[in-house]
């Protein structure tokens, strides 16, 4: 799959989101334009990272963002929806009376600066 296009991103997506029972946003707009940020990280890049989050463009201090995050499992359990709002609970639609939740931040700060102080240099 070519991730470097929007069709095979939504693939990649697709099959994130069954691997984990997850569902995706149903919101076209919304959806696509995380869609394309992903696809427009991993063509600058060489990697999907989070389309919500500053990236650095160094994989090392990146990893932790490349999609789905480090952090969305914890997110979609605790809130029903990762960061971005991407990947969902398979009941968020149920349960959930907004379109979109705001997830708090669970990168830590110290990778925060990390990539702050890498555009600094």
């Amino acid at each position: 799959m070519d991730m470097e296009t929007t069709e095979g991103m939504k693939d990649y997506v697709g099959l994130v989101s069954q691997k984990n029972s997850w569902i995706l946003n149903k919101d076209q707009g919304t959806f696509n334009d995380l869609i394309d940020g992903l696809v427009e990280n991993k063509k600058s890049y060489g990697y999907q990272s989070c389309p919500c989050r500053l990236a650095s463009g160094n994989r090392d201090l990146d990893r932790d963002l490349i999609c789905p995050c480090d952090y969305a499992s914890d997110d979609v359990k605790e809130f029903g929806a990762c960061y971005c709002n991407l990947y969902l609970r398979l009941d968020f639609y149920e349960t959930t009376k907004a379109d979109f939740v705001n997830v708090p931040e669970r990168r830590p700060i110290e990778k925060e600066k990390a990539v702050l102080n890498h555009f600094n240099k």
